[in-house]
């Protein structure tokens, strides 16, 4: 069969609660027109972000109620270990309530033994994790391949990192100036897009060459697997494991939000193999998250992401997931809406210089079109430009990113094909009419990560 259905079943299910845009209107002004603002009742379709808003399945549920709730050494964190030691081969394994728990305590962890000023180089860091970094007096790098700054051209690995560039900063930065490299797979800002595992192992080379350890952004780690394997040459009779299991033996260590590919509402962990490292990892842990057996976290917790990690290395899970992404995404390009290309494993991308090239980077575009989407149709997506990694100069003028995006992040298990055919109407028709779409200003912000929290004006 051509049509490749949902591989699950609904048993429960949440209402939606439907608006009138002019009560949207006024849902946005009391918002200060900041999407992360809005009540999560008033959204028709939630896009925010795929982090935390997975359907969890029988079997984790399951899981949660078996979960061991003793504060140390429970069964459900062996369970939990294994998991992650299976996946991949990493020695230590740090649970934490989330992603950027893990990014912080590692940074910190490094802040202090490296010193300030020291440079973390990454294909590309995202949101929270550049926010650590920066937060420890460290500065966060960039060097995704050129290919990656343009949503129009297309490459079947636009998350890869550039390794010319890599080896040229470390002899021009030094290595001892240089205390870790990321990979992020997929990544994220640039798109959703995969890293080719050819990419990973030079990446890698390189790390080794100069004595620098490699921790990889796992995130979305099965996605981009899977990603290898439809696309990279050597792995279509590979197992999506086989692929996970590789990928990570090129690395020293990860970081990774449970939240997205094992399938929960919260959790993650810091692995990694240098027990140095790992014992001031655990240290700090005890202090900011809980004992090193449950960081933050209940049994049942420890259990469902056991369980999440093995059901989201399925792949018919995984074909029906970049399917469905691929499906919005064939729907807005056949309409003429402008999106990055190819589509990622998680959401869509829609190119906000092109649908609204009226609009200045100094005038948020991305935001604007995303406030617009929300008003049109009651759609929360996210703004991946200017307003998330916007910088300054020294007059404080406006350096903006390479891309100006708007991200419809799909939540795993959540929505059906008409949830997503209403989001491609809704893009379509506000496309139609892109050109009364206004900018914005900003009329406050927060000194650090000002995305989540800042409000607006329309101009």
């Amino acid at each position: 069969m051509k049509t490749i259905i949902e591989p699950f079943k609904i048993k429960a299910v949440e209402p939606i609660k439907f608006t009138t845009k002019e009560e949207r209107t006024k849902i946005l002004q009391d918002a200060g027109y900041n999407l992360f603002l809005v009540p999560a009742e008033d959204v028709i379709i939630d896009l925010l972000t795929d982090s935390g808003t997975s359907a969890m399945s029988a079997n984790q549920w399951a899981g949660i109620m078996q979960g061991d709730e003793s504060y140390a050494y429970a069964r459900s964190f062996f369970k939990f270990e294994q998991a992650i030691q299976n996946i991949t081969g990493f020695k230590y394994v740090i649970p934490t309530h989330q992603g950027r728990a893990a990014e912080h305590i590692l940074f910190s962890v490094i802040s202090q033994k490296f010193g300030k000023g020291k440079y973390i180089v990454s294909n590309t860091h995202f949101d929270t994790t550049r926010g650590n970094i920066e937060y420890n007096d460290l500065i966060a790098v960039d060097l995704v391949i050129e290919e990656g700054k343009h949503p129009e051209v297309y490459h079947p690995f636009k998350g890869n990192m550039d390794v010319k560039k890599l080896e040229e900063f470390i002899i021009e930065k030094g290595s001892e100036n240089i205390p870790l490299c990321m990979l992020t797979v997929t990544n994220n800002t640039g798109g959703g897009q995969p890293v080719s595992m050819s990419n990973i192992r030079e990446v890698s080379a390189v790390c080794k060459k100069y004595g620098i350890p490699l921790i990889i952004d796992a995130c979305r780690f099965a996605e981009n697997s899977y990603f290898i394997k439809l696309r990279e040459p050597g792995y279509a009779n590979k197992s999506v494991l086989e692929i996970a299991q590789e990928l990570f033996s090129y690395a020293d260590g990860a970081t990774m939000s449970a939240k997205k590919d094992a399938l929960v509402n919260i959790g993650g962990f810091l692995a990694l193999n240098d027990s140095d490292l790992a014992l001031k990892c655990k240290n700090m842990l005890i202090v900011t998250e809980g004992f090193p057996t449950y960081g933050g976290l209940a049994g049942r917790d420890l259990e469902a992401i056991a369980i999440g990690l093995i059901e989201g290395l399925n792949e018919d899970y995984l074909k029906y997931r970049l399917r469905s992404v691929e499906y919005l995404g064939e729907k807005l390009v056949e309409a003429g809406v402008p999106i990055l290309v190819p589509t990622g494993g998680h959401a869509v991308y829609i190119d906000a210089k092109r649908f609204v090239p009226h609009i200045p980077p100094s005038h948020f575009p991305g935001q604007a079109v995303a406030v617009a989407l929300f008003e049109e149709a009651g759609i929360r997506a996210c703004e991946i430009g200017s307003v998330m990694f916007g910088k300054k100069d020294a007059s404080g003028n406006l350096i903006p990113p390479p891309m100006e995006l708007v991200r419809l992040a799909i939540p795993r298990r959540v929505y059906t094909q008409s949830h997503m055919d209403y989001v491609a109407e809704a893009v379509i028709e506000l496309f139609a009419k892109r050109t009364s779409i206004r900018g914005l200003q900003i009329v406050y912000e927060a000194p650090i990560l000002r995305h989540f929290t800042a409000r607006f004006k329309i101009l």
